[in-house]
């Protein structure tokens, strides 16, 4: 006699539960950017130039410490990675040498990924087999690209090139 309580009452939470919901509304903050069709912030003319970006990587290494990290232009740090991080700490010889800047290249890639975040944009210049070089190394093999794709514009209908829209596009 339970068993036909329970059946009994399934369909009607169900509609109960897609009554309440007509249909998806996506509240993610970044969905725009996601879609590449947010608006980059240009900054004005005379402004250091650099500054058209979304994501942006940053490598701060101190005497004692590296911290890399992902600024959003609006909202300041997004992602943090630090080698004085008991866990990253724990498994190093020194802090700041060679194998502290490719592990923390590692983590920093595990955790852009698990955020969702696939493509920043990078200014740092690198000397070949440098720390800093071997660190973007591996934020690259970790699946991070370390460019931005352009912002679509929707084409005029005089235009000869379409675009494909990115909302449309499988991502990699």
């Amino acid at each position: 006699m339970n068993s036909l309580r329970i059946i009994s009452l399934q369909p009607q939470m169900w509609v109960r539960f897609s009554s309440t919901i007509p249909e998806f509304i996506n509240r993610n903050p970044r969905n725009l950017e996601r879609m590449r069709i947010a608006r980059k912030p240009d900054g004005y003319h005379l402004d250091k130039p650099g500054r058209k970006f979304w994501h942006k990587l940053v490598l701060t290494p101190s005497n004692r410490t590296v911290t890399a990290q992902v600024v959003h232009f609006l909202n300041g740090p997004v992602i943090e990675a630090k080698t004085s991080e008991w866990a990253l700490r724990q498994q190093l010889y020194s802090i700041n040498d060679t194998c502290a800047y490719i592990n923390l290249g590692r983590v920093f890639a595990q955790r852009c990924l698990e955020s969702g975040i696939t493509e920043m944009y990078c200014d740092i210049k690198a000397a070949s087999g440098g720390k800093v070089q071997k660190f973007l190394d591996e934020v690259v093999k970790g699946g991070i690209k370390l460019e931005e794709s352009e912002v679509y514009k929707k084409p005029m209908p005089w235009d000869m090139l379409r675009p494909e829209k990115p909302w449309e596009i499988n991502e990699e």
